[in-house]
C-alpha cells in the first residue's frame, strides 16, 4: 500500500476515569520528524506514545497532541500539618504577650496560613496510564494511516495514468525514430558528396561515415531504458510501502533518458513528443513529493 505523507487522525476514549484525546497531523519531510505535545504531568509517557508513530510512519513531519480530562473524582486526603500549625500558634501567642495585643486567634484565621494543611492524592499507576495513552494513540494512528492510504491510492491512480501517457509517446517516438534516422543519413550522404565532390574518396567510405554519424541520432537505447524505468515504476506502485525516495531516484533516471532523446533528435515531431514526455514527468515529480 502506498501512503501519502500528509494526513490527519483523531481518537477519543474514556479509560480509568480519564477522557483521553489524541490528534495527529503531518506534512511532507525528507525524514520522520515526530513532535509530541503532552501534559507535563504525563511526560513519562511521551516516548511510548512517540513509538506508536514510529512503528507506523516512515517519513513526514508529524505533530501529535495529547489532552487528558479527569472524569471521575480523585481520592484526595487532607491532613493537618501539626508542626507548622503549632509553630504559627506559638508565634501568634508570643505577639499577643509581647506587644499587649488582643489574642483573637481562631481556626478560620489559622487555616489561611500557608502549609497548614497537607493535600495528598492517591498515587497513580503510571504503567496503566502509559497503556491507556498508547491505546488511544494507536487508534489515532490507525485513523491517520487510513486517511493517508486513501490519498495514496488516489496518487497511485494518477501516476499510473501519467505513466500510460508517457508510454504512448514513447511508442510514437519509436515509430518515428527510424524514419528520422533514415532522413538524417540521406541528408548527411548528400552533404558529404557535395563537400567531397572533387576529392577522390571511395563511395563505400562515404556511406560508412554517414551511417556512423546517423547512428548517433538513433534513440532506441533510450526508449528501451525508458520503458524499463516505467515498468519499475509500476512494480514499486504495486509493491507499496515507503517508496517515495525510490520513486524520486527513478524519476531522475527517466528525466535523463528523455533529455538524451531530446538532445539527439533533430526532428520537429520528435521534439514535440519529448516535450510532452517531460511535461508528464514533471507532473509525476510534483506528485511523488507527497508519497512516503
Amino acid at each position: 500500500m502506498v501512503y501519502s505523507m500528509t494526513g490527519y487522525g483523531r481518537a477519543v476514549q474514556s479509560l480509568n476515569g480519564k477522557e483521553i484525546t489524541v490528534e495527529l497531523r503531518s506534512v511532507n519531510n525528507r525524514f520522520l520528524d515526530c513532535n509530541v505535545k503532552i501534559p507535563r504531568v504525563f511526560s513519562y509517557a511521551e516516548d511510548a506514545v512517540k513509538q506508536c508513530v514510529k512503528q507506523a510512519v516512515a517519513r513526514g513531519k508529524v505533530d501529535l497532541f495529547v489532552t487528558v480530562q479527569v472524569t471521575e473524582q480523585e481520592n484526595v486526603k487532607v491532613a493537618l500539618n501539626r508542626p507548622v500549625l503549632e509553630g504559627y500558634l506559638t508565634a501568634l501567642r508570643s505577639i499577643a504577650a509581647d506587644y499587649e495585643v488582643r489574642d483573637d486567634i481562631g481556626a478560620t484565621s489559622l487555616a489561611r496560613f500557608p502549609d497548614v494543611f497537607v493535600v495528598e492524592k492517591e498515587q497513580e499507576d503510571e504503567e496503566q496510564i502509559v497503556a491507556d495513552l498508547t491505546a488511544v494513540a494507536t487508534e489515532a494512528v490507525a485513523a491517520f494511516n487510513a486517511m493517508r492510504a486513501r490519498e495514496g491510492a488516489a496518487m497511485v491512480e494518477d501516476l499510473r495514468s501519467r505513466a500510460s501517457t508517457i508510454l504512448a509517446y514513447v511508442a510514437k517516438v519509436e515509430e518515428r525514430s527510424p524514419q528520422t534516422v533514415a532522413e538524417y543519413r540521406s541528408r548527411l550522404e548528400n552533404k558529404l558528396r557535395e563537400v567531397l565532390e572533387n576529392t577522390n574518396i571511395d563511395e563505400s567510405r562515404i556511406l560508412t561515415e554517414a551511417a556512423i554519424f546517423a547512428d548517433k541520432v538513433c534513440v532506441d537505447e533510450e526508449t528501451v531504458r525508458l520503458r524499463s524505468h516505467l515498468a519499475q515504476l509500476e512494480t514499486l506502485l504495486t509493491d507499496g510501502g515507503a517508496i517515495g525516495r525510490k520513486l524520486d531516484f527513478l524519476l531522475q533516471e527517466m528525466n535523463r533518458e528523455s533529455n538524451t532523446i531530446g538532445s539527439k533528435c533533430n526532428d520537429l515531431e520528435l521534439t514535440r513528443y519529448v516535450v510532452e514526455i517531460k511535461s508528464e514527468l514533471e507532473k509525476i515529480r510534483e506528485q511523488i513529493q507527497n508519497i512516503e
